[in-house]
């Protein structure tokens, strides 16, 4: 037998695969080095960017299908800015496209092409070798609506195949339109040819012979032509084919199979959005100024690709989700911390362009980066409601600030100090002449409305919301995660607090009896006659809890789950009438229970309210101070039910008296094997001896 002629496998140089590792490890590590200067508060992020493209990047020929990566978080939070840079930092800005998936990318119209290899294609990115592409606010890109219904797409249909492997089938029958509207031209132009001639063949001779076309295409079938079938002749050639020539060419494409994929299987892929779905209510606060930045991290911290899994299942179809693969990279909302560094840079950033056209330097108070945070900073909508109010408040003041120091007598390199106190912001010039001061007026629309209660409101929110926290941190030994009364985006005050994984018993009677503290705190401060209307809302999340507490949870004195129902297929219990009074009685008892609380620690009551008074809010760490309450700690509250079982194991089982081991008899004896002893049923009860 003919043996099979062996071909020797071909190793790459190892030495240059060494050189090229260590230079592509070294400039990843200074494009992720650069990022977390550049961007502030997502430094994890990074990380796990630079980690999920190393080897796309350092490797690119062991790549065999495009590699992707999802970026998910709220407005604002740097997602496209951070894929645009790295790309940059890497070197890959000429084989870089970014495409808007709501189908207006880069102000695309009706003539652009309607398919994502084709804006590769039109963008020059070459086949087979890497690159970056970026399919941002794919969100909108839903193929499914609210119902599960199929939503018809029109653009893009070819981003599941390219998300797939990245090997694309030519579009066969957008080729056969293009040859038959073709084949309809030129029996069109032959059909007009032939009855010009039959109608005028006595005039033909004393006319000028017709034009010959010089075009027989138009510029989008020739653009689809050359990009489907790979052509390398210049447009206006390919316009210029005769309907022979194309449908020539059109054969020869379907005979030869060599070349009918397009490959973009190298590509790194990174899909960016806004699931808000994720992220609950929170996407949707935009006018929510008031809570502060690390309250929404922490809540944005916990998020994980089953919440990512689930926000997607209400766009895309399963098989769909599945082709994102699991690689996704969850943007926390900015902390604190973050927004304040962007603050101080973006500052420094107007001062020094202030310094370099007019020569006068200027020094920040802390009271300026104070106030920007309390007016520009809007957590869930990231950083461009910031950059406006930072633009608003400085650009052109500083301006002005400059312009009254040189006429003041400054000279180049003299600093103006600036404080920003009540509405204004106040400049102050040392000079040979003496001292200088100005007030500049600056736009703190969120200040004035936070001022605009008055004494006896103020009065009103710091007891209702003083009650509510100290029951709160009396319940369960920790401050609230916070406390305020100045509230720009709502007319009142509010107290926040730490999640919980679960809710035993006493947890809900806890929690009722901290919803109704601050209707027990205006009582037992103003009297009966003075309650107001603001536990209203109180009120209605008590009694929610409270039918909850005796009809579903099982915590009333009846199991069976109680509601109002008009299927018989829910299985409920329908005596919900008979609930209303116990309901009634808990909320009675746990009012009771918190004006006892509040009235044992009045004084604690009044310090929590002057407080609140005196700053309008007060912070965890304030208030456990206050207090005198442990140091506020991470983490989720819940009871220790590890412990339990623990002391639960730790019992002295009863000791049983166990019958001697019957010896081991075969298969034919077993009929006449002794009965086993009956084990005892599992029960509430003791058993009986």
């Amino acid at each position: 037998m003919e043996e099979r002629q062996q071909h020797p496998i071909t190793l790459p140089d190892t030495q240059a695969l060494r050189t090229q590792l260590a230079e592509r490890t070294a400039r990843l590590q200074s494009a992720a080095s650069t990022l977390k200067t550049e961007l502030f508060g997502i430094d994890t992020v990074i990380d796990r960017v630079i980690e999920s493209v190393r080897a796309w990047y350092v490797l690119p020929q062991i790549v065999t299908r495009p590699v992707i990566v999802c970026l998910w978080g709220l407005t604002g939070t740097g997602k496209t800015q951070l894929v645009r840079r790295l790309t940059q930092l890497l070197g890959f800005y000429d084989r870089f496209v970014e495409v808007q998936m709501d189908g207006f990318s880069h102000g695309a119209s009706r003539w652009a092409p309607a398919t994502i290899s084709g804006m590769l294609a039109q963008s020059g990115m070459p086949e087979g070798a890497p690159g970056v592409l970026v399919l941002d606010e794919f969100q909108r890109y839903r193929t499914v609506d609210k119902q599960a219904n199929d939503v018809k797409v029109e653009r893009y249909q070819d981003v599941w195949a390219l998300l797939s492997d990245g090997r694309l089938p030519p579009p066969l029958s957008l080729l056969a339109e293009i040859e038959s509207s073709i084949a309809m031209a030129a029996y069109d132009a032959d059909q007009a040819d032939d009855d010009e001639s039959d109608e005028h063949a006595q005039d033909t001779a004393k006319k000028k012979p017709a034009r010959k076309r010089r075009f027989h295409l138009s510029t989008w079938q020739a653009e689809e032509l050359r990009r489907n079938l790979k052509l390398q002749e210049p447009l206006t050639t390919v316009m210029a084919w005769t309907p022979d020539e194309v449908l020539q060419r059109l054969r020869d494409f379907r005979e030869s199979q060599q070349q009918w994929e397009t490959d973009y299987s190298r590509l790194l892929v990174f899909v960016c959005g806004n699931l808000d779905g994720m992220y609950e209510d929170m996407a949707t606060r935009v006018e929510d100024c008031d809570t502060d930045a690390d309250v929404f991290h922490e809540l944005t911290r916990k998020l994980s690709v089953i919440d990512v899994k689930k926000a997607l299942a209400d766009r895309f179809k399963p098989e769909q989700v599945a082709r994102l693969g699991n690689n996704h990279v969850i943007y926390p909302s900015l902390s604190r911390g973050a927004y304040e560094q962007l603050i101080r840079r973006a500052c420094a950033r107007h001062v020094e362009e202030t310094q370099a056209s007019a020569g006068v330097g200027f020094v920040l108070d802390e009271s300026v980066y104070a106030q920007i945070y309390a007016n520009g900073v809007f957590p869930a909508q990231g950083t461009r409601p910031l950059f406006s109010s930072i633009h608003a408040i400085l650009s052109a003041t500083l301006v002005n600030a400059a312009l009254w120091a040189l006429e003041n007598g400054a000279a180049a390199g003299d600093c103006v100090q600036l404080a920003l106190q009540g509405d204004g912001l106040h400049a102050r010039l040392a000079t040979p002449a003496g001292t200088r001061t100005r007030r500049f007026e600056v736009p703190l629309d969120l200040s004035q409305v936070r001022r605009r209660a008055g004494e006896d409101f103020r009065a009103l929110l710091a007891v209702h919301e003083a009650g509510h926290g100290l029951a709160y941190a009396l319940l369960f030994g920790r401050a609230p995660l916070e406390i305020k009364i100045n509230v720009a985006s709502f007319e009142g005050g509010y107290n926040s607090y730490a999640e919980r994984k679960a809710w035993s018993r006493r947890n809900m009677l806890d929690a009722i009896a901290i919803t109704l503290a601050g209707r027990a705190a205006e009582r037992l401060v103003f009297g009966e006659a003075m309650c107001s209307s603001g536990a209203e809302a109180d009120l209605r999340k008590a009694t929610a809890n409270a039918a909850r507490f005796v009809r579903h949870l099982g915590f009333g004195g009846r199991l069976s789950r109680t509601d109002v129902t008009g299927d018989a297929d829910d299985n409920l219990n329908t005596d919900a009438h008979l609930t209303n009074a116990p309901i009634e009685a808990l909320l009675t008892e746990q009012m009771a229970r918190a004006t006892a609380l509040l009235a044992a620690h009045r004084d604690c009551l009044l310090a929590v309210v002057d407080e609140l008074l005196a700053t309008g809010a007060i912070a965890p760490a304030r208030f456990a101070a206050l207090l005198g309450l442990p140091a506020p700690r991470p983490g989720e509250l819940l009871d220790g039910y590890a412990a339990q079982l623990a002391a639960f194991r730790a019992q002295a089982a009863p000791t049983e008296t166990r019958p001697a081991p019957t010896p081991r008899r075969s298969f034919r004896d077993k009929r006449s094997r002794p009965a086993a002893p009956r084990q005892p049923a599992l029960s509430a009860e003791p058993s009986q001896r």
